[in-house]
């Protein structure tokens, strides 16, 4: 396919990011090209329906004195930046002049690099750095989880306030409230009771249950050990560490580096003993599979994991597929929502959850594709708080009215923030899980 032609339809395809390079943060350099990329944008306008970004680099152009890409100033693309989540979706879904196209747009990744620019001006907020070393944080908390979670609380007035103004932390953002033991240590208790008669007997899985399910919700890691358990898998618990999404969101690749490097010699280990690595949470299965690769290219371990890892929902699908589930899944009267979490998107997979939900039999079950808007710390700090609530309730309308109790998501935080607006009302009951707890209920393991 002729990748020159105008909106090809060629699968979009990205460049390793060379974060390391002198051109990669040169001033001028990234000026260029943050002017070429807008002026495209600029001309199509395709994506002013996704984030604030897009309005907000239209609004610019339009209102200056010259109505041009010319008239951008430095506040300008800072404004700009601060909107984008790194999501990918105007990457992945809406954008006709992405690789390999000749116009080689990529928006996110060039919103990463202004971000990678401010970093090295130090113009970057300091105390989301701090919230990104999710495992220090969580071992903290870990020392007194009950003081931690009461701190913390939304309805802490004692607290929150001040908490805003130190960090930044909007006093009315909902927070993850952190266990007292590990998914990871809660594993060698759990029975492992595997189905020797199940079509799938014989897979060996190793679950990465990911910063998020490993310290915040171990439910979501229980209810895929038993599910898999139950279709004859094998299954052992590893956590090496986090994926270092956290800090590719601040703009710190060395530590991206760093993990993946970490996390990789591990993982790799349990793939020479013949075990398949699963991720629990949307994003970190994106790291794995495809952005070390574009921040630490050389590194042999990192290309050898994005062969082996699967989501959780994504492995489902292919032991329904390849062997056939265990008989036993029952209806949800009240219906399910997917929504379809941009990081499983962005994997290009298809809608795993969705193909795994339509397994439940007499289910009524729904999708939407729209960003939730939390995006990583943009849903809690009080700079774009205000975004990020305005696309959630945006997305929990659209959920309303398909009339379901039930929502799932791939993607925790998208879980988490969605929920504040779909139970606002006293009187609603909505149910939001990880699509994996809603098999496990349908198999009545849960």
């Amino acid at each position: 396919m002729d990748s020159k032609k105008e909106g090809s339809l060629a699968a979009p395809t990205r460049d390793i990011i060379d974060w390391n390079s002198d051109e990669y943060l040169d001033k001028a350099s990234l000026d260029t090209e943050m002017r070429r990329q807008f002026e495209v944008c600029h001309s199509c306008r395709r994506c002013f329906n996704l984030c604030d970004s897009f309005p907000t680099l239209f609004d610019l152009i339009d209102d200056s004195p010259n109505e041009s890409v010319d008239d951008l100033t430095k506040k300008d693309f800072e404004d700009i930046t601060d909107k984008c989540t790194l999501c990918d979706m105007c990457f992945m879904t809406k954008c006709p002049y992405v690789p390999p196209h000749e116009f080689n747009i990529d928006f996110p990744h060039l919103m990463l690099r202004y971000r990678t620019y401010q970093d090295k001006q130090k113009k970057l907020p300091k105390f989301p750095k701090e919230l990104a070393k999710i495992d220090r944080n969580a071992a903290t908390a870990r020392l007194a989880p009950s003081i931690a979670n009461w701190s913390s609380g939304k309805k802490n007035k004692l607290t929150r306030k001040p908490l805003e103004l130190l960090s930044g932390i909007d006093q009315h953002a909902e927070l993850p409230k952190f266990e007292k033991k590990t998914f990871h240590d809660q594993f060698n208790n759990l029975e492992n009771l595997i189905n020797k008669n199940a079509p799938a007997y014989g897979r060996k899985v190793a679950i990465y249950s990911t910063c998020y399910v490993n310290h915040n919700n171990s439910k979501v890691g229980i209810a895929a050990n038993k599910v898999l358990n139950h279709n004859g898998v094998e299954t052992i618990s590893t956590y090496p560490g986090c994926c270092g999404m956290p800090h590719l969101e601040q703009a710190q690749h060395e530590k991206v580096k760093t993990q993946s490097e970490k996390v990789s010699k591990e993982l790799c280990n349990l793939i020479d003993q013949g075990y398949d690595i699963i991720t629990l949470t949307a994003s970190c299965g994106l790291m794995l599979k495809f952005e070390w690769q574009l921040i630490n290219p050389s590194n042999e371990n990192v290309k050898r994991l994005s062969k082996h890892v699967f989501d959780i929902d994504e492995y489902i699908v292919d032991i329904a597929k390849k062997e056939g589930l265990v008989d036993g899944l029952t209806p949800f009267d009240e219906g399910v929502t997917v929504h379809n979490a941009c990081h499983a998107r962005a994997q290009n997979m298809g809608n795993k959850a969705l193909e795994m939900l339509k397994k439940i039999p007499e289910t009524k079950v729904d999708v939407i594709e729209k960003c939730a808007g939390h995006g990583g710390t943009f849903g809690v700090m009080k700079k774009t708080r205000k975004h990020a609530v305005k696309y959630g309730k945006s997305t929990a309308r659209q959920i309303k009215n398909k009339k379901n109790k039930y929502m799932v998501s791939d993607c925790p935080l998208a879980c988490k923030h969605l929920n504040e607006f779909l139970n606002q009302d006293k009187e609603a009951n909505y149910i939001s899980m990880h699509p994996i707890e809603v098999i496990a209920k349908s198999y009545n393991i849960s």
